[in-house]
């Protein structure tokens, strides 16, 4: 009886601390879409923003983009060869790279470069009182630290979709080409008539929701910090872990919405 009522109060507890958290994240959106209506923009803080969050993530986004690309081409082409469908990997892999792999690949890697670091920065201003010292000089701290933030990542988020995407769909070609063979015009072919602009659209709505959640989740987290060092690294990586965890619980909704909007298969001529 003893263990049930403990069980039952750890599983309120955790309900309870959800709907908290959840709660804070409905409060900062708010204030973030306060901010922008405000027409608070600071210009330079968001070229700077752009850079980091854009800019300098391009390396691991490429690479990442473009090895998964050539993993996922050199899977199909295991499983296609036997059946006599080696052309069937070029559709494979543009879909999946758009649709799904693209976007969240993407997304988990700027949750732990961008997010961390979004976290880590803004926590260290927290617990050193440099929020407290905007404020004081009546600078509101969403103003100046998330809202330069969210305007970057909803700039560069599409950019880094598309550079990912395509480095993937360029890698899958050149393995399907090189190590198995296939004619480059077949393979192309078959990419192009399972492939059209819905498969785009939805890369892009993927990542812009994944971005925005990202920038949000981190700068909570950064703004939350307290204890010292000890608490920026909680928060730093909390907004690792809650990020990847949104974006994944939030892409399987996603997807399943988008598809009934742009059902698969619907650019097969």
């Amino acid at each position: 009886m003893f263990r049930g009522v403990t069980l039952f109060r750890l599983i309120g507890r955790l309900i309870l601390d959800l709907i908290e958290y959840l709660g804070e994240i409905a409060m900062l959106v708010a204030e973030t879409f306060v901010s922008l209506t405000r027409g608070k923009i600071r210009p330079r803080l968001v070229l700077h923003q752009i850079v980091e969050t854009g800019y300098r993530s391009q390396p691991v986004v490429i690479v990442t983009g473009a090895f998964t690309g050539a993993v996922l081409a050199a899977q199909a082409m295991f499983q296609f060869k036997p059946l006599g469908m080696e052309t069937g990997g070029g559709a494979l892999v543009s879909v999946a790279m758009l649709r799904e792999l693209g976007p969240s690949v993407t997304a988990l890697m700027l949750a732990g470069r961008v997010g961390a670091a979004m976290a880590a920065e803004i926590g260290t201003m927290k617990v050193t009182e440099q929020v407290d010292a905007l404020r004081s000089m009546d600078v509101h701290p969403i103003d100046y630290l998330v809202t330069p933030r969210l305007l970057a990542m909803v700039m560069a988020m599409p950019l880094l979709i598309a550079e990912s995407a395509g480095f993937g769909i360029i890698a899958s070609v050149i393995v399907g080409v090189g190590p198995f063979g296939v004619n480059p015009a077949y393979w192309l072919h078959q990419m192009g008539r399972y492939t059209d602009i819905t498969d785009i659209l939805i890369a892009l709505t993927k990542g812009s929701v994944f971005g925005l959640l990202i920038v949000i989740i981190s700068c909570h987290q950064g703004l939350k910090a307290n204890q010292g060092a000890v608490g920026v690294g909680r928060g730093t990586t909390r907004a690792m872990v809650y990020s990847a965890l949104a974006i994944l619980i939030v892409n399987f909704f996603l997807t399943l919405f988008l598809n009934i909007i742009f059902p698969a298969g619907a650019a097969m001529k």
